[in-house]
């Protein structure tokens, strides 16, 4: 008998099924092991498993997950095989997703896999390790769980180009309700943190509407002393009355005023009801930390600011509650009252939660820190307080400090602000995570060297840009909040509460003038002595910081009570949750609109100068949208925006970009930041901005002028474009100076084109010394229409180009000043302008002479009424220019 050969030996047939087999089998086990546990654990051990740290039956009626599948017999056996049978289609899916998207011009792919590798060591980690058995492993276990899902459903829907919108709505959305149960079940023991700092960071930017109007002190900026409205806790009876659950009630009705402020049309009223809420909202807010257990109060007063930021994130910039909004300009004002409105029924319904009791070292511990310490600790909250403020109230503040343009070599705010978020979540998360390896948080966050950290993470946001610059803010973020509960302990570990915290809002308030003063030196009396000395007010707030730390010779620190470990998982849990909360943000709020220009085929640019008063209109709103509205019918492909640097305390810490870069479509160089002590100027731009230099203009007597100089790729031609804010009629050697740098700035770009767009303060064709003569001789440039005699401060000039319209629109209410808007021709690449003269650019035309492309919209002309308070004004009209016959285009 012959042996068949090894070519002739049959093969084995192969299996083969539809890969989708392997998911719907993944989601049947999961759905089976938890619908198992669920069922079981209600029917056997029900009143058991919706026990949880915080309350039991009857007052907690919803099973707790981990109780459900981790602790009694056999709900938890039943859950832990369905699982283990669940892990080999879950890592199947992981292998088979990776080689079917696979690819050597993406990591993409890889760093998926390894997410949901992780993603299920870390489920079975929380599965097998149950809380029973090791509560914080379980929890750790749990929390990585919960942000690695993250990356991996966000990686597997960015691969998949076709997955239904529907399928990631419902996913995202989700999480919305998850958060909120969460929120039920962990985090309402202390409501109203975040409308404790929505009603607290509306003060700045209400009250200073004033100040920006009449360029000086106006007196509406006593309304900061509403701040220091504990002093009142001194008075025994009014203290005692604050306490009761009646009285502490009716403090968040009253500082619920400030929300409703919203509806009042007159800045000045508002003002006075918002000072009025936030004077009634400091005092419960010291009620809080004093009634409890402060470094517990520490962690909800961060995770309530946390939330007002990452509320900013979503909103534009603007905390959706703030009186400064309304519906017309993006605020959720009726939503966040009707929030606000459920918490405090709550708060004065639920059944009062027996305090803490302290140990006997705790005690101690409080007996020696009232003793001669009050005034040391008020220094290091006040200070703290602002430092939050001043640098973390909007994630894009630490950005808008290491900014340095294009080409872009550092984080942007649409995409990385969420890393600012990340890193404050990561120090409030420091002192549980120390505890629980074992480590005391106040022998480790109070040492000396980690008061050096801090400061070294200060010095290298303050002296570096970019990533470098950043890195430095993301570790400072992570100091300020990780000594946040310490500080808050220290400071209200005292009997003398009232005049500690009077101090402490004083030192805030204090603050917060001189930080303005280092920029409006000029309009204050005394302000020369804070110019630009930004780097001095932050070595102060670092030194007063100091004064909490544990230097040689202080007692020792008591340990942070068990009553904020006995809540790390729900602490935990809730920086991860709102970490997770701002990187859907981030995603939600990527610009999605094509950046192109308008009129590509005619080869048009549309050039807008705005100055456009720190974003706050004539009534005292936010105007981010309304100037889009304009910008938007007015077509413009580059816009420089003027007065711009609100990443202060007193403008709200926004970015006016936001909402233009969004909804519009433009690249954004936001020019020299808050650290640089100027007014600010915005470059927006249709085209690609090739590369963009920030300008310190010279300024011996007034305040710095700003300046960015770009290059942009216009249909293939590079052209210079300038935006600068000059300085005033008072300062007349600073408007020189300033000018001759301009003008050389533009004068080297020669014979390339240019377009400037600024605010100059000068009389047309005015001599020298004079900035007109100075930038339109030597920058070798032409005025717009030097025939326009009826200009003071924005002017247009330009070079290299065919000039075709000049349009003046009226300002409604939106600001003090006009938008002004050049319109050009770029020329074929390579021809230049063939005629410069006079005669060639002052062909001037009535519209209908020109192509209806260079038209500008009809809804605009007075005869018909304008549109929302705009209209052409002053030529009533644009005017139209034509181009010389036979150049190239």
């Amino acid at each position: 008998m012959s042996v068949p050969s090894r070519g002739q030996m049959a093969r084995p047939s192969q299996l083969a099924f539809p890969a989708w087999y392997i998911a719907r089998a993944h989601t049947i086990l999961a759905v089976s092991a938890f619908a198992t546990a669920f069922l079981m654990g209600c029917a056997l051990h029900y009143k058991r498993i919706v026990k949880n740290g915080i309350a039991g039956w009857p007052d907690e009626w919803i099973p707790s997950v981990s109780a459900t599948i981790g602790d009694w017999y056999p709900e938890r056996n039943i859950f832990q095989i369905l699982i283990a049978l669940n892990s080999g289609p879950r890592l199947a899916i992981v292998l088979l997703q990776y080689y079917l998207y696979r690819s050597s011009s993406s990591s993409l792919p890889g760093f998926v896999m390894l997410c949901g590798i992780l993603r299920t060591l870390s489920c079975g980690g929380w599965v097998y390790i149950t809380s029973t058995d090791d509560h914080d492993a379980h929890d750790i276990l749990m929390i990585s769980y919960i942000v690695l899902n993250i990356p991996w459903m966000w990686g597997t829907m960015a691969r998949r180009a076709r997955d239904p919108l529907a399928r990631r709505i419902r996913f995202w959305g989700s999480l919305i309700p998850m958060g909120y149960f969460f929120y039920q079940h962990k985090a309402k023991r202390i409501p109203g943190a975040f409308i404790y700092w929505s009603i607290l960071t509306s003060l700045t930017p209400s009250l200073f509407y004033f100040s920006v109007w009449a360029l000086e002190i106006a007196g509406q900026e006593l309304s900061l002393l509403s701040t220091v409205s504990p002093i009142l806790l001194g008075i025994s009876p009014f203290s005692e009355w604050c306490r009761t659950r009646s009285g502490r009630t009716i403090l968040h009705v009253l500082s619920l005023t400030g929300l409703a402020a919203y509806v009042l049309s007159s800045p000045l009223q508002r003002l006075c009801v918002v000072a009025f809420a936030v004077a009634a909202a400091n005092i419960g807010i010291a009620v809080d930390w004093t009634s409890g257990e402060a470094s517990y109060n520490g962690i909800m007063f961060c995770l309530g600011f946390l939330l007002s930021s990452i509320a900013k994130h979503a909103n534009h910039s603007n905390v959706p509650v703030w009186p400064i909004v309304n519906e017309q300009s993006g605020g959720y004002n009726k939503t966040g009252i009707v929030l606000a409105c459920l918490a405090i029924y709550n708060y004065a319904t639920r059944e009062p939660i027996p305090a803490v009791m302290q140990t006997e070292r705790q005690k101690k511990h409080d007996t020696h820190s009232t003793e001669g310490t009050w005034l040391g600790g008020a220094l290091s909250l006040g200070s703290l307080i602002f430092t939050l403020h001043c640098l973390l109230a909007d994630p894009a503040t630490l950005i808008a400090w290491s900014w340095t343009g294009y080409p872009v070599q550092g984080p942007v705010p649409h995409l990385h602000g969420s890393l600012t978020h990340i890193a404050q979540a990561i120090g409030l998360c420091l002192p549980l995570l120390l505890d629980y390896f074992g480590l005391d948080a106040s022998d480790v966050l109070l040492h000396p060297l980690w008061l050096a950290y801090g400061g070294a993470s200060a010095y290298y946001m303050c002296a570096y840009k970019n990533w470098r610059g950043y890195a430095g803010g993301l570790n400072f973020a992570v100091f300020l909040m990780s000594v946040t509960p310490l500080i808050l302990r220290k400071a209200t570990a005292t009997s003398k509460i009232a005049r500690t915290l009077f101090v402490a809002w004083f030192v805030v308030s204090v603050f917060v003038v001189v930080n303005v003063f280092t920029v409006a030196y000029a309009f204050v009396p005394g302000g020369e002595y804070f110019r630009e000395r930004m780097h001095l007010v932050l070595l102060t707030q670092m030194m007063a910081l100091a004064l909490t730390f544990r230097w040689p010779r202080r007692r020792p620190e008591a340990p942070l009570a068990s009553s904020m470990y006995s809540s790390r998982f729900a602490f935990l849990s809730a920086a991860a949750v709102l970490s997770i909360l701002s990187l859907l943000v981030t995603m939600y709020r990527w610009p999605t609109v094509v950046v192109k220009p308008y009129r590509q085929d005619a080869r048009i640019v549309r050039a807008g100068i705005w100055t456009v008063h720190f974003g706050i209109d004539n009534e005292g709103r936010d105007s981010q949208r309304r100037m889009r509205d304009l910008i938007k019918d007015m077509e413009l492909d580059v816009v420089g925006l003027l007065e711009t640097d609100l990443h202060r305390t007193v403008f709200g810490n926004r970015d006016l970009t936001r909402v233009m870069v969004e909804k519009l479509g433009y690249y954004a160089d936001i020019g020299p930041g808050p650290n640089s002590h100027t007014w600010g100027a915005i470059l927006l731009s249709k085209f690609p901005i090739l590369n963009s230099t920030h300008h310190l203009l010279p300024s011996p007597h007034g305040e710095l002028a700003p300046a960015i100089e770009a290059v942009l790729d216009m249909y293939g031609t590079e052209v210079t474009v300038v935006v600068s804010h000059n300085g005033q009629e008072e300062t007349p050697l600073d408007r020189e100076l300033q000018a001759t740098e301009l003008a050389r700035i533009m004068s080297n770009s020669y014979p390339n084109p240019v377009i400037f767009l600024g605010y100059v303060v000068t009389k047309p064709l005015a001599s020298r010394p004079a900035p007109y003569e100075i930038m339109v001789t030597d920058g070798r440039v032409h005025d717009i229409d030097e025939q326009d005699w009826d200009r003071w401060c924005e002017y247009i000039f330009y070079r290299g180009l065919y000039r075709t319209s000049y349009a003046r629109v009226s300002r409604s209410t939106i600001t003090d000043t006009e938008l002004q808007i050049g319109q050009f021709v770029v020329p074929k690449n390579g021809a230049g302008v063939q005629d410069d003269s006079d005669n060639a650019r002052y062909l001037r035309a009535w519209k209908e002479e020109i192509p209806e492309v260079h038209w500008f919209p009809k809804e605009y002309y007075p005869e018909v009424g304008g549109k929302r308070g705009h209209s052409y004004h002053v030529f009533n009209t644009p005017l139209y220019y034509k181009i010389p016959e036979g150049v190239a285009l």
